[in-house]
Order: C-alpha cells, then structure tokens, then sequence
C-alpha cells in the first residue's frame, strides 16, 4: 500500500502556495529526507526562489531518485523500460511496454484551494524564507502532521484539512529530521 501525502510551500510573510501530491513514500523520513537534499542543492547553487520554484524542483529531484532507482533495478519487471535519460525521453521506446514506471506517475500538481484528495496520511508545510536571490541561505521552517491527523474523506473537512491538522512538529528541518525524520 502507498504512503500518500501532500506538500505544501508557501513564503513567509506572503499568500503564495504551491502544493505537491505525493503518491507514495509520504512517510516523514522519506519526505525530510527528500526536503534537507533539495534545500541543500537550492542553497548550494543559489537556485532558491519561491514556493513554486520549490515545488517544481521538489518533483523533479523527487522523479530523478525514482528513475535512478529503476534504471538500478533490473530484476525481471523493469527489463525492458529504457535505462537512461535519453531512451525515457523517446516515445518510439515506449511502444509494446507492459508496465508504467512509477517516475511517470506518483506526483501531482494541486490546487491549494481544493485542499487535500482524502486518502493522504500526511500533511507537511514548508515555509521559505522572505528572500533576495542574493541573500545567504537561511533555514526552512517545517511542520508534519501526525499520522492521519487531519480531516479524511469528508468534502467539508478535506478543503481544510491544511488549517485545522494535527501537527506533530514545527520548526525547523534541521529539527524535523532529528525529531520525526526516522519515525517511519
């Protein structure tokens, strides 16, 4: 069965949201994990900027993983999808395929406004710093909701699901990963 959840990157001190599905691996340890590389990579590069800039790099970081990992696995049911970039990108190798990988599917663009789907067991906000791009890297600031601890399955409670969860943390990533990163 899959982890479900969503991610939600706002700014501070601003109204901007933009919102990501996430099929599976939505467990606190996967998804912090995944949030401490890409903010890592962000501020290295100096490619930081707002909550849909790290919305979209989150998909993108998160789709790499997940066809390193296939191109990895060869174990019978991935064989015959192609093993680089290159083929991933050239529908004439898709042709008579079987299977659809997961670095296909899995990820979801939402609208904040509608809320959630329903079937998620976690929430997380990710609030970027105010920022210039020419500002030294500061810290995100996290919060994780506890496991289902939010409204499911009803269409009222689904809109606000974001405003009313039950948070199990709030800080900083740094703190989310000692905290809640390893509680799978």
């Amino acid at each position: 069965m899959s982890t479900r959840c969503q991610v939600r990157f706002t700014e501070n001190g601003s109204d901007r949201v933009a919102q990501v599905y996430r099929h599976s691996d939505g467990y606190p340890g996967s998804v912090l994990s995944l949030l401490e590389r890409l903010q890592e990579l962000l501020h290295t590069t100096g490619t930081q900027r707002d909550a849909s800039y790290a919305a979209a790099q989150f998909i993108f970081i998160d789709k790499l993983w997940y066809m390193e990992r296939t191109f990895r696995c060869r174990d019978g049911v991935y064989n015959d999808l192609p093993d680089s970039i290159v083929g991933v990108l050239e529908p004439e190798d898709w042709k008579d395929k079987q299977v659809t990988p997961s670095y296909f599917l899995g990820h979801g663009v939402e609208d904040p406004s509608h809320g959630i789907h329903g079937d998620e067991e976690y929430l997380y906000v990710v609030e970027l710093p105010t920022r210039s791009p020419f500002d030294e890297p500061s810290e995100w600031r996290i919060k994780v909701s506890k496991h289902c601890g939010f409204p499911r399955w009803e269409d009222e409670g689904i809109q606000k699901s974001f405003e009313v969860a039950d948070w199990q943390f709030e800080g900083t990533l740094e703190q989310a990963i000692a905290k809640v990163g390893s509680d799978d």
